[in-house]
């Protein structure tokens, strides 16, 4: 069974018993390097536990690039050059929405302050991007999604597969953000221009919520 010792209260979603089992004997299975390393699966839900999520953005699955992918949403291992494509062009929409942008692709700080980098898709083989989608992940984001749902938090929701996924939400006070994927097929149908980054900013700062630094200020 993989390790949940450190995800806090996100073991007590029906997931960790009833789907996890069976995916944990579909990995022992994979005779393909698998990514991100084991110890960074649950990363995301480590980093950030329930009480502390002010921010959803939900990505697809992690980068099949070995040395990339390291268990949060969009994040890349500090010091991967080049940047993951959809990386640079949620930099170029910062850059262009905040004046200026991260400068390294490690994005542990901001889930330092509440916000849930989650993919919908944990783990991937090597060099086969979406390789295990239809593994069973994809419950554990309806899971995080409904516990979230009690209470008011904003999601940026990129790509279709996010918005399918966040139809479960009902609360009438989250901020739901939905535009194209930051892929490079996608971002010019309505990615870039969407000033999400702001938008959030505005919205916390409305419900007397401290602003996220989005750019890492030193």
């Amino acid at each position: 069974m993989l390790d949940i010792s450190r995800i806090g209260a996100w073991a007590e979603l029906p997931f960790f018993d009833k789907t996890l089992p069976g995916i944990t004997a579909r990995l022992q299975a994979e005779t393909r390097q698998i990514l991100p390393p084991q110890d960074q699966i649950f990363a995301a839900l480590e980093m950030c536990q329930p009480g502390d999520v002010r921010v959803v953005i939900l990505g697809q699955d992690p980068y099949p690039t070995p040395g990339h992918a390291h268990g949060l949403a969009f994040s890349a291992e500090d010091g991967t050059t080049p940047f993951p494509k959809s990386l640079r062009n949620i930099f170029k929409e910062m850059h262009s929405d905040l004046g200026d942008c991260p400068t390294s692709s490690d994005l542990r700080f901001w889930a330092k302050q509440g916000i849930l980098l989650l993919n919908a898709v944990l783990t991937t083989p090597a060099k086969d991007a979406r390789g295990h989608r239809g593994l069973g992940w994809e419950k554990l984001t309806q899971d995080v999604l409904s516990k979230l749902d009690t209470s008011p938090h904003a999601f940026i929701l990129w790509g279709k597969d996010a918005q399918t996924a966040g139809r479960v939400l009902t609360h009438d006070d989250h901020l739901i953000l939905q535009s194209a994927h930051p892929s490079p097929l996608s971002a010019y149908r309505g990615f870039f221009g969407s000033r999400p980054f702001s938008t959030v900013n505005q919205w916390l700062k409305e419900r007397d919520n401290d602003p996220i630094d989005w750019i890492g200020t030193p």
